[in-house]
């Protein structure tokens, strides 16, 4: 059974940084992808970055380029999303989720497996 446990939300201010981290368990093999989407309140959730377990490839949203970097540690089952330079506009719940194989795109459709969601709160 495939299980994702989100953590490492907080409050921040803006410039600030946090690290959110997601154990993925349940792969036997490393032939799948975890993403981290986030919700803020009255939007739509949307995808802002994922990595390609196997080989460790990574995809961003535009606007959070350059300033979230996402890494993973296979042996511990890890990845992170490491944000920097945050925004009162990256205030929201985020939710890591996994899919087998490589989705083309960061969209919800792609991703079967979800985590509970972690609430970032950058203050201006």
């Amino acid at each position: 059974e495939v299980q994702l446990q989100a953590s490492g939300g907080g409050l921040v201010q803006a410039g600030g940084s946090l690290r959110l981290s997601c154990v993925a368990s349940g792969f036997t093999r490393d032939d799948y992808s975890v993403a981290w989407f986030r919700q803020a309140p009255g939007r739509e959730r949307e995808g802002v970055a994922h990595i390609v377990i196997r080989d460790g490839a990574t995809e961003y949203l535009d606007s959070v380029k350059g300033r979230f970097t996402m890494s993973s540690d296979n042996a511990k089952k890890t990845v992170y999303l490491q944000m920097n330079s945050l925004r009162p506009e990256d205030t929201a719940v985020y939710y890591c989720a996994a899919a087998r194989g490589v989705p083309v795109t960061i969209r919800k459709a792609d991703y079967d497996y979800w985590g509970q969601g972690t609430l970032v709160t950058v203050s201006s």
